[in-house]
Protein backbone atom coordinates (compact mmCIF):
# COMPACT_ATOMS: atom_id res chain seq x y z
CA UNK A 1 0.00 0.00 0.00
CA UNK A 2 1.39 3.47 -1.23
CA UNK A 3 2.24 5.88 2.43
CA UNK A 4 -0.53 8.15 1.31
CA UNK A 5 -3.16 5.48 0.93
CA UNK A 6 -4.07 6.68 4.51
CA UNK A 7 -4.25 10.13 4.15
CA UNK A 8 -8.58 10.21 3.58
CA UNK A 9 -8.67 8.86 7.62
CA UNK A 10 -5.70 11.10 9.07
CA UNK A 11 -3.28 13.38 7.64
CA UNK A 12 0.42 14.27 10.02
CA UNK A 13 -0.05 17.75 11.08
CA UNK A 14 3.34 19.86 11.60
CA UNK A 15 4.30 22.94 12.29
CA UNK A 16 7.34 26.16 12.14
CA UNK A 17 7.93 27.45 15.26
CA UNK A 18 7.17 26.84 18.62
CA UNK A 19 5.65 23.17 19.14
CA UNK A 20 4.21 23.72 22.91
CA UNK A 21 2.89 27.24 22.07
CA UNK A 22 0.71 25.79 19.09
CA UNK A 23 -0.44 23.19 20.72
CA UNK A 24 -1.60 25.70 23.48
CA UNK A 25 -3.30 27.74 20.54
CA UNK A 26 -4.93 25.05 18.57
CA UNK A 27 -4.75 21.78 20.82
CA UNK A 28 -2.63 20.26 18.18
CA UNK A 29 0.16 17.88 18.98
CA UNK A 30 2.28 18.32 16.07
CA UNK A 31 4.07 15.44 14.51
CA UNK A 32 6.33 17.02 11.97
CA UNK A 33 8.68 19.77 13.11
CA UNK A 34 10.20 21.64 10.07
CA UNK A 35 13.42 23.07 10.58
CA UNK A 36 15.48 25.03 7.18
CA UNK A 37 19.28 23.50 7.38
CA UNK A 38 21.79 25.51 5.03
CA UNK A 39 24.32 23.37 3.23
CA UNK A 40 26.75 24.45 5.37
CA UNK A 41 25.79 22.52 8.20
CA UNK A 42 27.26 19.39 8.02
CA UNK A 43 28.45 19.25 11.66
CA UNK A 44 25.24 20.22 12.76
CA UNK A 45 22.49 17.30 11.28
CA UNK A 46 22.45 15.19 14.18
CA UNK A 47 21.16 17.85 16.37
CA UNK A 48 18.94 19.61 14.43
CA UNK A 49 17.15 16.03 13.41
CA UNK A 50 17.26 15.44 17.28
CA UNK A 51 15.41 18.33 17.76
CA UNK A 52 13.04 18.18 14.77
CA UNK A 53 11.08 14.91 16.37
CA UNK A 54 8.98 13.40 16.15
CA UNK A 55 9.03 13.36 12.17
CA UNK A 56 11.68 15.85 11.08
CA UNK A 57 11.09 17.60 7.94
CA UNK A 58 14.39 19.47 7.17
CA UNK A 59 14.13 22.05 4.28
CA UNK A 60 17.50 21.83 2.26
CA UNK A 61 17.98 25.71 1.56
CA UNK A 62 21.05 27.15 -0.24
CA UNK A 63 20.77 30.72 0.67
CA UNK A 64 17.58 32.47 0.40
CA UNK A 65 16.34 35.33 2.16
CA UNK A 66 19.49 37.11 2.57
CA UNK A 67 21.46 34.33 3.73
CA UNK A 68 24.98 33.27 2.14
CA UNK A 69 25.18 30.74 -0.57
CA UNK A 70 26.27 27.47 0.43
CA UNK A 71 25.13 25.42 -2.88
CA UNK A 72 24.77 25.70 -6.76
CA UNK A 73 22.35 23.74 -8.66
CA UNK A 74 25.45 22.92 -10.79
CA UNK A 75 27.82 22.16 -7.60
CA UNK A 76 25.26 19.96 -6.21
CA UNK A 77 24.72 17.76 -8.98
CA UNK A 78 28.32 17.60 -9.63
CA UNK A 79 29.14 16.33 -6.42
CA UNK A 80 30.30 20.10 -4.46
CA UNK A 81 28.14 19.24 -1.44
CA UNK A 82 28.56 15.39 -1.54
CA UNK A 83 30.01 15.72 2.06
CA UNK A 84 26.04 17.16 3.89
CA UNK A 85 24.85 14.93 1.56
CA UNK A 86 26.31 11.55 3.10
CA UNK A 87 25.67 12.94 6.52
CA UNK A 88 22.30 13.30 6.36
CA UNK A 89 22.42 9.67 4.52
CA UNK A 90 23.44 8.48 7.70
CA UNK A 91 21.30 10.33 10.18
CA UNK A 92 18.53 9.47 8.07
CA UNK A 93 19.36 5.88 8.43
CA UNK A 94 20.12 6.38 12.30
CA UNK A 95 16.66 7.97 13.24
CA UNK A 96 14.77 5.98 15.53
CA UNK A 97 11.19 6.73 14.02
CA UNK A 98 9.97 5.56 10.70
CA UNK A 99 9.12 8.43 8.70
CA UNK A 100 12.03 11.64 7.60
CA UNK A 101 11.08 14.34 5.38
CA UNK A 102 14.08 15.96 3.02
CA UNK A 103 12.34 18.98 1.34
CA UNK A 104 15.41 20.02 -1.23
CA UNK A 105 15.32 23.87 -2.42
CA UNK A 106 11.66 25.14 -1.22
CA UNK A 107 9.85 27.24 -3.68
CA UNK A 108 12.36 26.73 -5.97
CA UNK A 109 10.82 28.12 -8.75
CA UNK A 110 10.72 31.60 -7.17
CA UNK A 111 13.22 34.58 -7.52
CA UNK A 112 14.06 35.22 -3.54
CA UNK A 113 15.59 31.65 -3.76
CA UNK A 114 19.15 30.93 -4.01
CA UNK A 115 18.40 28.17 -6.45
CA UNK A 116 16.14 29.79 -9.26
CA UNK A 117 16.31 29.94 -12.67
CA UNK A 118 15.20 33.45 -13.20
CA UNK A 119 15.40 36.69 -11.66
CA UNK A 120 12.69 38.69 -10.48
CA UNK A 121 12.35 40.50 -13.77
CA UNK A 122 12.28 37.83 -15.77
CA UNK A 123 16.08 37.56 -17.09
CA UNK A 124 17.45 33.68 -16.77
CA UNK A 125 20.51 33.40 -14.35
CA UNK A 126 22.11 30.92 -16.65
CA UNK A 127 25.51 29.43 -15.54
CA UNK A 128 25.05 26.99 -12.97
CA UNK A 129 21.14 27.94 -12.18
CA UNK A 130 19.38 26.61 -14.42
CA UNK A 131 16.37 24.45 -14.51
CA UNK A 132 18.03 21.30 -16.08
CA UNK A 133 20.85 21.73 -13.47
CA UNK A 134 18.06 22.21 -10.95
CA UNK A 135 16.72 18.88 -11.97
CA UNK A 136 19.92 17.28 -11.81
CA UNK A 137 20.86 18.49 -8.49
CA UNK A 138 17.01 17.25 -7.02
CA UNK A 139 17.84 13.99 -8.38
CA UNK A 140 21.42 13.52 -6.71
CA UNK A 141 19.65 14.35 -3.46
CA UNK A 142 17.62 11.81 -3.96
CA UNK A 143 20.07 9.09 -5.06
CA UNK A 144 22.36 9.71 -2.61
CA UNK A 145 19.81 9.99 0.63
CA UNK A 146 18.00 7.23 -0.39
CA UNK A 147 21.46 5.17 -0.32
CA UNK A 148 22.79 2.31 -1.12
CA UNK A 149 26.10 -0.19 -2.60
CA UNK A 150 28.41 2.17 -4.25
CA UNK A 151 27.73 0.73 -7.55
CA UNK A 152 23.95 0.60 -7.55
CA UNK A 153 24.07 4.68 -6.54
CA UNK A 154 27.34 5.07 -9.16
CA UNK A 155 25.01 3.31 -12.42
CA UNK A 156 21.78 5.72 -11.17
CA UNK A 157 24.02 8.65 -11.56
CA UNK A 158 25.95 7.82 -14.41
CA UNK A 159 23.02 7.42 -16.28
CA UNK A 160 22.03 11.04 -15.46
CA UNK A 161 25.80 11.77 -16.66
CA UNK A 162 26.87 12.88 -13.06
CA UNK A 163 29.73 11.61 -11.27
CA UNK A 164 29.44 9.33 -8.51
CA UNK A 165 30.13 8.96 -5.02
CA UNK A 166 33.26 6.60 -3.10
CA UNK A 167 31.72 4.58 -0.83
CA UNK A 168 28.40 2.48 0.37
CA UNK A 169 25.72 4.87 1.96
CA UNK A 170 23.10 3.46 4.20
CA UNK A 171 19.44 2.34 2.57
CA UNK A 172 17.00 4.74 4.05
CA UNK A 173 13.89 3.62 1.89
CA UNK A 174 10.93 3.93 2.88
CA UNK A 175 11.82 5.50 5.91
CA UNK A 176 12.88 9.29 3.83
CA UNK A 177 10.11 10.68 1.78
CA UNK A 178 11.55 13.32 -0.82
CA UNK A 179 9.34 16.23 -0.92
CA UNK A 180 9.49 18.34 -4.30
CA UNK A 181 7.58 21.86 -2.94
CA UNK A 182 7.75 24.38 -5.55
CA UNK A 183 5.42 27.21 -5.94
CA UNK A 184 2.15 26.22 -7.64
CA UNK A 185 3.09 29.11 -9.91
CA UNK A 186 6.37 30.75 -10.70
CA UNK A 187 7.58 34.39 -9.47
CA UNK A 188 8.24 35.38 -12.12
CA UNK A 189 5.05 33.98 -13.77
CA UNK A 190 7.10 32.77 -17.33
CA UNK A 191 6.44 29.21 -18.77
CA UNK A 192 10.26 28.84 -18.46
CA UNK A 193 9.74 28.90 -14.56
CA UNK A 194 7.00 26.85 -13.87
CA UNK A 195 6.55 24.10 -11.54
CA UNK A 196 6.54 21.42 -13.82
CA UNK A 197 10.40 23.68 -15.62
CA UNK A 198 11.73 22.10 -12.17
CA UNK A 199 10.03 18.18 -11.46
CA UNK A 200 13.24 16.16 -12.03
CA UNK A 201 11.11 12.78 -12.46
CA UNK A 202 8.95 10.66 -10.71
CA UNK A 203 11.85 8.29 -9.96
CA UNK A 204 13.11 11.09 -7.58
CA UNK A 205 10.28 12.22 -5.43
CA UNK A 206 7.92 10.87 -3.11
CA UNK A 207 5.23 14.04 -2.01
CA UNK A 208 4.72 17.08 -4.20
CA UNK A 209 4.04 19.85 -2.49
CA UNK A 210 2.84 23.56 -2.87
CA UNK A 211 2.83 26.24 -0.23
CA UNK A 212 0.33 28.44 -0.17
CA UNK A 213 -0.69 31.51 2.26
CA UNK A 214 -3.37 33.85 2.37
CA UNK A 215 -2.17 37.34 1.86
CA UNK A 216 -4.40 40.38 2.70
CA UNK A 217 -5.04 41.77 -0.84
CA UNK A 218 -4.11 38.88 -2.79
CA UNK A 219 -5.83 35.59 -1.41
CA UNK A 220 -4.69 31.97 -1.32
CA UNK A 221 -4.16 30.51 -4.87
CA UNK A 222 -6.00 27.30 -4.71
CA UNK A 223 -6.17 27.03 -8.44
CA UNK A 224 -2.10 26.41 -8.57
CA UNK A 225 -2.56 24.05 -5.49
CA UNK A 226 -5.08 22.34 -7.28
CA UNK A 227 -3.67 22.19 -10.52
CA UNK A 228 -0.53 20.86 -8.82
CA UNK A 229 -2.57 18.47 -7.46
CA UNK A 230 -3.33 17.35 -11.02
CA UNK A 231 -0.39 16.89 -12.20
CA UNK A 232 1.03 14.23 -10.10
CA UNK A 233 -1.50 11.80 -9.78
CA UNK A 234 0.46 9.15 -8.61
CA UNK A 235 1.85 10.78 -5.92
CA UNK A 236 1.22 11.74 -2.27
CA UNK A 237 0.20 15.43 -1.66
CA UNK A 238 1.32 18.08 1.16
CA UNK A 239 1.53 21.89 1.95
CA UNK A 240 4.69 22.23 4.13
CA UNK A 241 3.57 25.47 4.42
CA UNK A 242 0.67 27.42 4.73
CA UNK A 243 -0.41 30.30 7.16
CA UNK A 244 -2.57 33.48 7.66
CA UNK A 245 -0.24 36.51 6.63
CA UNK A 246 -0.82 39.59 8.90
CA UNK A 247 -4.54 39.09 8.87
CA UNK A 248 -7.54 36.98 10.56
CA UNK A 249 -9.30 34.87 7.96
CA UNK A 250 -10.81 31.84 9.30
CA UNK A 251 -12.45 31.41 5.58
CA UNK A 252 -8.85 29.96 5.03
CA UNK A 253 -8.82 27.83 7.83
CA UNK A 254 -12.25 26.44 6.48
CA UNK A 255 -10.65 26.21 3.03
CA UNK A 256 -7.75 24.18 4.22
CA UNK A 257 -9.92 21.38 5.89
CA UNK A 258 -12.40 21.38 3.08
CA UNK A 259 -9.12 20.40 0.45
CA UNK A 260 -7.65 17.98 3.04
CA UNK A 261 -11.13 16.33 2.98
CA UNK A 262 -11.88 16.34 -1.04
CA UNK A 263 -8.29 15.55 -2.03
CA UNK A 264 -7.73 11.79 -0.63
CA UNK A 265 -3.49 11.97 -1.24
CA UNK A 266 -2.88 14.42 1.11
CA UNK A 267 0.12 13.03 3.05
CA UNK A 268 0.51 16.13 5.64
CA UNK A 269 -0.45 20.17 6.66
CA UNK A 270 2.52 21.37 8.34
CA UNK A 271 1.40 25.24 9.46
CA UNK A 272 4.09 27.99 9.24
CA UNK A 273 3.74 29.74 12.67
CA UNK A 274 7.42 31.38 12.96
CA UNK A 275 8.60 33.49 16.12
CA UNK A 276 6.03 34.91 18.59
CA UNK A 277 4.51 38.04 17.19
CA UNK A 278 5.43 37.43 13.27
CA UNK A 279 2.57 38.22 10.79
CA UNK A 280 1.80 34.14 11.00
CA UNK A 281 1.54 33.74 14.67
CA UNK A 282 -2.01 32.77 15.35
CA UNK A 283 -1.96 34.75 18.53
CA UNK A 284 -3.38 37.73 17.03
CA UNK A 285 -5.76 35.57 14.58
CA UNK A 286 -8.81 35.00 17.02
CA UNK A 287 -10.90 33.71 14.72
CA UNK A 288 -8.52 31.47 12.51
CA UNK A 289 -7.28 30.07 16.09
CA UNK A 290 -10.53 28.90 16.93
CA UNK A 291 -11.47 27.66 13.12
CA UNK A 292 -7.84 25.90 13.32
CA UNK A 293 -8.84 23.91 16.73
CA UNK A 294 -12.37 22.78 15.33
CA UNK A 295 -11.18 21.86 11.95
CA UNK A 296 -8.04 21.10 11.34
CA UNK A 297 -6.46 19.68 14.67
CA UNK A 298 -8.81 16.54 14.35
CA UNK A 299 -7.91 15.81 10.88
CA UNK A 300 -4.64 14.65 12.69
CA UNK A 301 -6.74 11.48 14.31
Amino acid sequence: MHAFAAAAAAILLGIHGDPTRFQNQTGQASQIRHTFVSFAQTNSLLQIAANAGPVPMLALNAGAYGARVTATPRGLATGQNDAFLIRLNGVINDWQGDRFYVRPFPEMNAYWEATCAYNRVGTARGGAYTTAWNRKALARIAIILRGGVQADVNGKLAKLGLPGVHQDLAITTPKLRIVWNPQGFGAPDLRGNSAQAYYPGDAYVDVVADDLYDIHGHGATWTAANALYKAHPTKAFAFPEWGLWGFDDPQFVRDMAKFVRTHKRLEFISYFSGQPGSVFDLASKPQSRAAYRSLITPLGG
